[in-house]
């Protein structure tokens, strides 16, 4: 089974609720989104969104230029029916985020709450710091959360990695400067705790990235 065949057997079996991840507002999120990017002009991709209302919350606090790319179609359409008519006011994106023909430097701010700990293979993990580098702007600002050391191994029947701060900053190079890192208890719907990280960074003002390392 592929990727997108694996997220679209699991959205159209659970319900939004349902889903481990879920939380009615990724309130750690928004707040690192509202410090790093306060201007509510900035371009901000959220990926691997799935259903999370983070899209809502970010349109209610103002923000004019929000894109949401998921594998699942399943996903965004729950999203898109969920906004119903603000859902036009957001660009909605489907496909697999190491292969997306994303735009050169189109955004201002990543953020990725619970993909890139699904990527297990050294390659993949690559391919997703060169997309890193070719979307967002130099200097841009980056999100990234991942379960944490004393997260859970598997997820949704798949393996996942586990990161500490620094560990999960090194999957990206020196070049990306770190700005912050939080750990996150996350409380699931089935009443189990999971442990995230999160890393806060700024894009390398080069813009060629090869392999996790800045190319100068």
């Amino acid at each position: 089974m592929d990727t997108r065949q694996h997220w679209e057997g699991v959205y159209r079996t659970k319900l939004p609720t349902e889903v481990s991840w879920y939380t009615p507002h990724l309130d750690v999120s928004l707040r690192l989104i509202e410090h790093a990017a306060p201007n509510r002009g900035a371009a901000i991709i959220d990926v691997g969104a799935g259903e999370a209302t983070l899209v809502d919350d970010l349109l209610d606090r103002g923000y004019r230029d929000v894109s949401v790319l998921d594998v699942s179609a399943t996903a965004l359409g729950v999203a898109q029916a969920r906004l119903g008519g603000r859902a036009g006011a957001v660009n909605w994106l489907c496909g697999d985020v190491i292969s997306y023909p994303f735009a050169r430097h189109r955004y201002d701010l990543w953020h990725d709450r619970a993909v890139f700990h699904f990527l297990t293979a050294g390659t993949d993990r690559a391919a997703y710091v060169r997309q890193v580098a070719e979307a967002v702007t130099p200097g841009g600002h980056v999100i990234v959360a991942t379960f944490g050391p004393e997260g859970p191994v598997k997820c949704s029947g798949l393996d996942v990695m586990r990161y500490e701060a620094h560990a999960l900053h090194d999957e990206f190079g020196a070049g990306f400067r770190l700005v912050r890192h939080l750990t996150e208890i996350h409380h699931t719907p089935g009443g189990a705790t999971q442990q995230f990280t999160y890393c806060y960074c700024k894009t390398p003002s080069a813009t060629r990235i090869r392999g996790g390392a800045t190319a100068r």
